[in-house]
């Protein structure tokens, strides 16, 4: 059985850490007699990994062009503020409770655009602080928003997310 589960890529994925973990494996030129070396620290072990395909495409959120604008807003402080990362939940919820209120239709959508593009949080972040350069399709309004909120020039405290 382990033997069919170990021919395949996930089988090889999941087993071989498992497998890594014993204390003896067998090696050309093994320390015992019976050919098996002894794994001290796990360093001399190899290592597969896989890289992950090209073809995969990545999912894309559903745009809600009939939404009214007061729904999107709400839906919009809510996803503010669960990111999955805390340092986006500060700097996201802190804007929204700032600027959000006084956006407009357009400036909204920018907004869900950016939060809910195909992008990784760690962009989002690392475009909000300018450790890397934002792509031309998010240089717009409110990305110049953020990173001035980013940029914290009155040095507020945000220590916690804006209560509700």
């Amino acid at each position: 059985m382990m033997r069919l589960a170990f021919q395949t890529t996930v089988g090889q994925r999941c087993l071989t850490p498992l497998l890594a973990r014993t204390q003896r494996y067998s090696a050309a030129g093994g320390d015992g007699k019976d050919g098996k070396k002894e794994v001290v620290n796990h360093a001399d072990v190899p290592i597969i990994d896989y890289e992950d395909p090209d073809y995969l495409p990545l999912p894309e959120y559903p745009f809600k062009a009939d939404e009214p604008l007061d729904i999107k807003k709400q839906r919009l402080v809510y996803q503010s503020r669960k990111r999955g990362m805390l340092e986006n939940d500060l700097l996201l919820s802190t804007f929204v409770s700032k600027y959000l209120k006084d956006l407009n239709a357009e400036l909204t959508d920018q907004y869900d655009k950016l939060i809910n593009g195909v992008t990784n949080d760690w962009d989002i972040y690392y475009w909000a602080t300018d450790n890397k350069p934002t792509p031309p399709e998010y240089q717009n309004e409110i990305m110049r928003m953020l990173k001035e909120h980013v940029a914290n020039a009155q040095r507020e405290q945000r220590l916690r997310q804006p209560n509700l």
